[in-house]
């Protein structure tokens, strides 16, 4: 996490509600962050404009916060970067559907989108709503399959207490095709790599499948590229992890994101997370194209 004599860690905490949202905010207090719940929109600025003393925020946000809106949420999120003092994190807590309506039947809650309508409807309001929220995430959190205890330890694993020196790093796979995703800190091209798209026995698996990687890590130059790649990657972490920066983001990209970059990725991820590191992972086509 940032030094807290230089910079202030801010993490804007959101996503569909039900998701867990709340119970991440009292993850954030029990590591000795301030947190604020439903903090107005209006009220964002003060905070950028007054004094925090270096302590860690974390900042609720969902569709239940006065005045409410997605641009309003990246307009404050990107006035954050632009400040020298602060370093900004965009977390966004994901759930399924199927999940979602689940707790919805325990709860025996109204959904804020939907009131009078069916839980249904008013999650398909909301993941309509803040699908560009999600896209812009520095860190996405997918409860789906998380007990609040497992919840709050990943908050910890990823967002260290303070006065603790952590890096949270994101491995992304992307098509060129939809662009670069936002927010990446390091951009890799895999599209030098055999393509497994044109062998029709794996053209309609992913990068995750082993024949996949097999096939892929068969090219003469992949060896090379991966030992080079992770090296670098060794290299540079520490670095940044003692600049005190609190995220890093490595975007792998393919022509159609569904093969050698989600490959690479799965590999990076791995030989990151067995050396120590605190490693998410997204696929984003993957992600598309399962309808999430």
């Amino acid at each position: 996490m940032p030094s807290t004599d230089v910079n202030t860690t801010v993490v804007l905490v959101t996503g569909p509600s039900g998701a867990g949202r709340s119970t991440a905010i009292n993850a954030f207090e029990d590591l000795g962050y301030e947190t604020i719940d439903n903090i107005p929109l209006a009220l964002l600025p003060r905070l950028i404009a007054g004094p925090t003393g270096g302590r860690p925020m974390a900042l609720g946000i969902d569709v239940r916060t006065r005045d409410f809106s997605v641009r309003g949420v990246l307009d404050a999120y990107d006035a954050f970067k632009q400040d020298e003092l602060m370093e900004p994190s965009l977390l966004f807590m994901d759930c399924q559907t199927e999940a979602l309506l689940r707790r919805y039947s325990e709860t025996r809650r109204r959904h804020p989108l939907a009131p009078e309508e069916t839980p249904l409807r008013g999650i398909e309001l909301e993941n309509e709503l803040l699908k560009t929220l999600r896209s812009r995430a520095d860190v996405l959190i997918d409860t789906t399959t998380l007990t609040p205890h497992d919840l709050k330890a990943e908050i910890g694993n990823l967002f260290s207490a303070p006065g603790v020196a952590g890096l949270a790093i994101s491995v992304q796979s992307f098509s060129y095709k939809r662009g670069i995703p936002r927010g990446i800190d390091m951009v890799m091209d895999c599209r030098f790599l055999r393509n497994p798209y044109w062998d029709k026995s794996l053209r309609g698996k992913t990068g995750e499948d082993k024949d996949v990687l097999a096939y892929v890590a068969a090219d003469s130059k992949y060896q090379a590229f991966f030992e080079q790649l992770t090296d670098m990657v060794r290299l540079l972490l520490p670095a940044y992890r003692d600049e005190g920066k609190a995220h890093f983001s490595i975007g792998l990209g393919c022509t159609g994101g569904q093969h050698r970059s989600v490959a690479v990725a799965e590999e990076l991820a791995n030989a990151l997370e067995a050396e120590g590191w605190q490693v998410s992972k997204r696929h984003r086509e993957m992600e598309r194209r399962g309808g999430v």
